[in-house]
């Protein structure tokens, strides 16, 4: 039986999300496959409620990495307290966040390409400076 290719790129799976997350995520996803290379498909799944818990604790956002390389890693994206950031910071405030989550855990997925290995240190410099550079590409109204 011959082997089937192996899939590529990054999507976003948000039939559970929020919608507004979603269109926003949906946008820089788009800008991120432009920006980098995704040659192992990684699902980004966007989960309804205010937290998800990884390794037994709650966060906002999570990337899981197989150790078997023939297995996809996925990010998964707490979406719900979006309408409480939304009124506290303002719509584009709170959806920057999201998209820094997000960018959080691409490096994670960018680590263990590289090496096999996740780690901490300069994810959080590294995931805002990918907004800061998504922000130069949006068209303003």
């Amino acid at each position: 039986m011959p082997l089937s290719p192996r899939r590529t790129g990054i999507r976003i799976r948000g039939h559970r999300g929020h919608p507004d997350v979603r269109d926003a995520l949906i946008r820089y996803a788009q800008w991120l496959r432009r920006e980098y290379d995704f040659p192992i498909r990684v699902p980004v799944y966007l989960q309804p409620g205010e937290y998800i818990i990884a390794d037994g604790k709650q966060c906002s956002a999570a990337f899981f990495a197989p150790f078997n390389r023939n297995q996809e890693p996925f990010i998964r994206i707490a979406t719900g307290d979006y309408s409480l950031l939304q009124r506290a910071e303002g719509r584009d405030n709170a959806l920057a966040s999201f998209i820094v989550s997000m960018s959080h855990e691409v490096v994670h997925y960018l680590q263990w390409l590289d090496t096999g290995d996740c780690w901490e240190r300069g994810v959080a410099r590294r995931a805002v400076s990918m907004l800061r550079r998504y922000e130069k590409t949006v068209e303003r109204p």
